[in-house]
């Protein structure tokens, strides 16, 4: 089920809390209501995928039970392995596979399996309340709580990606506390926002991106519409999976529910480091405080820094997708921010200008290569960025218009939390013009099958 999509927005949202509401002053069956909730929200897509969800969920909560009650952390260390390697059969069996091939000239068997919508981000949402167990820094949950944890369902197929500590303490709140009225009205204004830039913004550069990059798997593109699908597609993936974001980050607010923020305005960033401090922030400091400090991060010299940095990167470009160009994508982050560490070890001040434009043109150019179907795609684009194809025919001018508003709405200075919980004020006539908008992309969205959002494939 699709946030943008009808069902979504005029009967399961409006169902789901007026039932959570209506159950306010009762805490278990609200929490199992937003439980079943959740389950037919998953299940919507495919109901095949939802046994694994619950054996992941519900048997990562025995073995914590287990080691709470033996003290046994091979417990905790055995459901990291098992969830990894859930993660890893559905994600990545057919690529090593794959892989394999390459390497020997063999053929081999192909599993062949579907991948299961968000399992990348409950996956890695377990796993932290694993190792913060293991660390002995995560209490002990009921079932209850930590099902709804898991499967909480603004956030359980894109994220954000949720701590323990940041969201089991939210589920002992009143709903109905003072400011409930504010809460939901902020909620669903930032809810609304976010699913216009999805709408008009993201899903509308999709129509001019998602031609040329087919265009890559066969030939050469023209050298104006690849700079223009470079581009498009670098805003489209920013205000496709920040709406995303930002819309169950509304829809949790409406329910009194805080959730971390997951961008803030990253092509306004001035330095690499800056970037992946405002770039998908949950999966960030999952990586950081999951895999780069433990690896070593940068306390134990050059060498340590060197490989904890390559193999968090090249981690995150795996995570993304099971692909080379992924990888790739991966470590050339890494590559990067090697250099600009080495940069800011030698003290030499950059205009922040420069090091503006430097940070936007290197994440622009390698989300090139992150669109890419594969690296045979990915070098045809290159050759159409030089020209290789000649220049070729002009993107239509209300392409080239939303790219410019795109940028513009990219480098504005505020979130669209930001906007909505610090500078929104409470006025009828700001309700009325998101009434109107909500319900003119209600009525968009209705023309055909909503546009999916791109991270779901991951």
């Amino acid at each position: 089920m699709l946030f943008h999509s009808q069902i979504f927005i005029l009967v399961f949202l409006p169902i789901v809390l007026g039932l959570y509401y209506a159950l306010a002053r009762h805490d278990r069956p609200r929490e199992w209501m937003l439980i079943a909730a959740s389950l037919l929200f998953y299940s919507w897509w495919d109901v095949r995928f939802l046994p694994l969800l619950l054996i992941q969920a519900l048997g990562s909560w025995v073995l914590c039970e287990l080691y709470f009650g033996t003290g046994h952390r091979l417990l905790l260390r055995l459901g990291i392995v098992l969830n990894l390697a859930v993660l890893a059969t559905f994600k990545y069996l057919d690529f090593f596979v794959e892989t394999a091939e390459q390497l020997t000239g063999l053929s081999f068997p192909r599993a062949g399996l579907i991948l299961p919508i968000g399992i990348s981000f409950y996956t890695f949402q377990i796993i932290s309340y694993l190792v913060d167990a293991l660390r002995g820094e995560a209490p002990r949950y009921q079932m209850r709580r930590f099902t709804l944890f898991v499967v909480l369902f603004p956030q359980l197929v894109a994220g954000p990606i949720v701590r323990h500590n940041e969201i089991m303490t939210q589920f002992n709140l009143d709903p109905l506390r003072e400011g409930v009225a504010e809460r939901i009205g902020r909620g669903l204004s930032l809810f609304v926002l976010a699913m216009l830039a999805k709408v008009f913004v993201a899903d509308r550069l999709a129509m001019l991106v998602d031609p040329v990059f087919a265009q890559t798997s066969a030939e050469v593109p023209g050298q104006a519409m690849a700079w223009a699908a470079l581009f498009g597609f670098g805003f489209q993936i920013f205000f496709d999976f920040a709406a995303y974001s930002e819309m169950a980050i509304g829809i949790a607010l409406a329910m009194g529910l805080a959730l971390p923020m997951n961008f803030n305005q990253p092509y306004r960033a001035t330095s690499l480091r800056d970037f992946w401090r405002r770039w998908h922030m949950t999966l960030s400091r999952f990586l950081r405080d999951y895999v780069y400090i433990p690896l070593g991060g940068s306390k134990e010299g050059w060498g340590q820094y060197l490989s904890a940095t390559l193999a968090t990167m090249g981690l995150c470009g795996l995570w993304h997708g099971a692909g080379w160009t992924f990888i790739i994508w991966g470590l050339a982050h890494g590559v990067g921010l090697i250099i600009n560490r080495a940069w800011q070890q030698l003290g030499v001040p950059l205009p922040r200008l420069l090091g503006w434009l430097l940070t936007f043109c290197f994440a622009i150019l390698l989300f090139g290569l992150f669109r890419a179907t594969d690296l045979a795609s990915a070098g045809n684009l290159m050759l159409g960025l030089l020209g290789s194809a000649g220049f070729g025919e002009l993107p239509k001018p209300t392409n080239l218009l939303l790219i410019g508003l795109a940028g513009a709405l990219a480098l504005q200075p505020l979130p669209g939390l930001t906007m909505v919980t610090e500078w929104l004020r409470p006025r009828p006539a700001y309700a009325a013009v998101l009434a109107v908008a909500a319900l003119y992309v209600a009525l968009e969205v209705g023309k055909g099958q909503a546009q999916s959002f791109i991270y779901f494939q991951f």
